[in-house]
């Protein structure tokens, strides 16, 4: 099957949810009190921004600026739920190399309660906002890039 090739709109879409997952990685860290066993979480949660940015907001655009804003804001919070995800799994992946769980059931399920346990950060104002704010914004962005550049 045929890829569809690159677009403005794509580019615009990743560049403007790179940021907003940088920004987000920003406040979500303020927010936890162990940031500093984090690693580089501002830098991932750009290349997840980057990637889900092209992949759902880059086919999501030309159909208007207001279905654009909402793609905007789901696109904003997918970014949240994987990058959240990621950490979580890093560090299943860092407590498996300590020989920290009985069998590999033990290990996929501490995935799920290590996303339960850190996505009260996402709650804050600074997160929500990213998302809301950021989301609609790099929405209109890519929208506006696509209509210029087709």
């Amino acid at each position: 099957m045929a890829q569809p090739m690159p677009t403005a709109a794509k580019l615009m879409a990743a560049i403007s949810f790179g940021v907003v997952g940088w920004v987000m990685a920003n406040y979500y860290a303020q927010n936890i009190p162990d940031a500093a066993s984090l690693g580089p979480l501002r830098e991932g949660a750009a290349l997840v921004g980057i990637f889900i940015g092209w992949s759902v907001m880059g086919n999501s655009t030309g159909r208007g600026y207001v279905e654009s804003a909402g793609a905007g804001i789901k696109t904003a919070v997918i970014l949240a739920v994987v990058a959240l995800f990621l950490l979580a799994l890093g560090e299943m992946l860092e407590n498996s190399v300590k020989m920290r769980y009985e069998d590999a059931m033990e290990a996929i399920l501490s995935v799920v309660d290590t996303m339960a346990k850190r996505a009260h950060a996402l709650l804050s104002l600074g997160v929500f906002g990213t998302i809301l704010l950021g989301g609609i914004l790099g929405g209109l962005l890519s929208e506006n890039v696509g209509r210029r550049w087709k």
